[in-house]
């Protein structure tokens, strides 16, 4: 499966379900904007469920049985399929194709790389080998631009070297600290 087929809801309620399998209502507690990964990447609810039919209807989880809820009716505890475990494993070697989506999927990805304590270090290479590609396209683009074009063209070059600046830090961070996993 590649990380085309899900949608990045999809993918960290999926992760969410690898760190423990649990009911829709504390995935939904999770990626609220005040929630433990809404900090990175916030959901709406009905978006939460949804996401959940979507993994459910790809075989990525499975309903394994319910629990008493004190609000409301039994709760439907979810959890990943070996497929859905290993689908996820996979999204999180992926490097990030655009700067602009370092924000959300990279952190997201460090966030559960960090959870389930997989070692960073190697998305993280994998990740500065793409920017740096796309730094340098960008330089060529601003030495050939022009007006706004050229301005246009700056921003994008100063906003590539912050994430360049960024994925270094975060090299050196992991390389020093040991991950969960005692690597």
């Amino acid at each position: 499966m590649s990380s085309r087929e899900l949608a990045t809801g999809e993918w960290a309620v999926l992760a969410l379900m690898v760190v423990e399998p649990s009911h829709g209502w504390t995935l939904v507690r999770a990626l609220e904007p005040e929630g433990e990964v809404g900090r990175v990447w916030s959901l709406p609810r009905p978006l939460v469920y949804r996401a959940l039919e979507v993994l459910r209807t790809r075989a990525l989880v499975q309903d394994v049985g319910t629990v008493a809820s004190v609000s409301g009716p039994r709760r439907t505890i979810v959890e990943p399929t070996p497929a859905g475990a290993r689908a996820l494993r996979q999204w999180l070697t992926e490097p990030v194709a655009h700067v602009r989506d370092l924000r959300s999927l990279l952190l997201l990805k460090l966030y559960f790389c960090e959870r389930l304590g997989i070692d960073p270090l190697r998305l993280l290479d994998a990740q500065r080998t793409i920017v740096t590609g796309i730094a340098a396209a960008q330089a060529d683009q601003l030495e050939a631009a022009s007006g706004f074009a050229r301005v246009l063209a700056l921003w994008r070059c100063e906003s590539t070297e912050a994430a360049l600046r960024f994925i270094d830090g975060a090299l050196d961070l992991y390389a020093v600290a040991p991950s969960p996993s005692g690597r």
